[in-house]
């Protein structure tokens, strides 16, 4: 028997059928404003107090952050993460994107801001913790510091601030890993939250929907290869300027163009 190739005429159709199927089964329970689901709530606690408690990690992000052209175009810009954090004053994150390529230092005392592309860098004095750190960054540079809110050691507080309402969808699946679904509305933001079922409730990924522009961009930041017993190097949470570095007092705007929450960039 001749076997004949589908073609995506006929693709398209089964997927809209697949797609309207999943619709008709699928009831998605919708809240009203001031309305707190209480399994969001615990699932939210449950993950923030795993997350908060657990010292040292490791952990891989891809990062997706949509910009609205001025032609009404959306546009996606991906990135890659890697994070290296110890409870309760240091971390080290590289950031590699299309615009830009960072690294980002905490000692306890000096944040350091390194372009790897230009071999530039601006240090903060910040003598403190993980989250002195990251308010220093956003108060310094101006720019919101989306992902960093899992970084906090008060997690929950930062996050729960500004609920309006919240849903638990039931479970879905991350990277092949069963993960509640959880959505959240606040003012300005939608977000959405999957948290990994069982004992090890660490966050899979998160989406920040800007729904008051236009386009309502979006910022998705998927994790994996979470690690809590990460082999630990004092040396990777200090700067240290390679040769022909040099220092500015703060990074030209194009190096962070790629952290800013902005419409109309094209």
């Amino acid at each position: 028997m001749k076997k004949t190739k589908p073609s995506m005429q006929t693709f398209w159709s089964w997927l809209a059928v697949g797609i309207s199927f999943s619709l008709i089964t699928t009831t998605v329970p919708v809240k009203s404003a001031d309305q707190l689901d209480s399994d969001a709530t615990q699932i939210l606690q449950s993950m923030a107090s795993y997350l908060t408690q657990t010292k040292t990690f490791s952990v891989n992000a891809d990062i997706d952050f949509e910009v609205v052209a001025h032609n009404g175009q959306k546009l996606t810009l991906s990135s890659f993460a890697t994070i290296i954090l110890q409870r309760p004053n240091k971390f080290h994150i590289q950031r590699k994107g299309p615009i830009a390529e960072a690294e980002f230092f905490f000692d306890g005392e000096t944040m350091t801001i390194h372009s790897k592309r230009n071999n530039v860098y601006t240090q903060l004095d910040v003598s403190g913790t993980i989250d002195d750190a990251i308010r220093a960054f956003e108060l310094d540079t101006g720019i919101p510091a989306p992902g960093a809110d899992l970084l906090f050691s008060d997690l929950y507080t930062v996050l729960s601030s500004g609920i309006q309402s919240s849903t638990y969808l039931g479970t879905a699946y991350v990277n092949g890993i069963e993960c509640h679904h959880l959505a959240f509305r606040e003012a300005e933001f939608d977000w959405q939250l999957w948290v990994q079922v069982g004992d090890r409730p660490f966050p899979m990924k998160y989406i920040i929907t800007s729904k008051w522009l236009t386009g309502a961009p979006q910022y998705t930041m998927t994790l994996r290869n979470w690690d809590t017993n990460p082999k630990l190097n004092d040396e990777w949470f200090i700067f240290v300027a390679p040769e022909g570095a040099t220092y500015l007092e703060t990074l030209p705007s194009n190096e962070l163009d790629e952290f800013k929450s902005t419409e109309g960039e094209q």
